[in-house]
């Protein structure tokens, strides 16, 4: 007999930290690999937004070592 959702998850409990950490990274990349075709359209309406915002130049690429410098800023205040 198939086990339900909540006994999985009362099982899940009883296992190391990081053995339910790769779990659930397991189960959240099991996702991934199958998208929804709907969430999949939205995306790439977003994609092909944001590319046109750079093209025309509405917005501008900001290299990620500045992008990370201003985060340490941000966090070290």
């Amino acid at each position: 007999m198939a086990r339900t959702m909540n006994q999985l998850a009362a099982e899940a409990s009883f296992l190391p930290a990081r053995e339910r950490a790769i779990l659930a990274e397991k189960l959240v990349e099991g996702l991934a690999a199958h998208p929804e075709p709907a969430i999949e359209r939205v995306w790439a309406v977003e994609a092909r937004r944001r590319l046109e915002e750079l093209r025309s130049g509405k917005v501008k690429l900001i290299p990620g070592k500045e992008v990370a410098a201003r985060v340490r800023r941000l966090v070290t205040r």
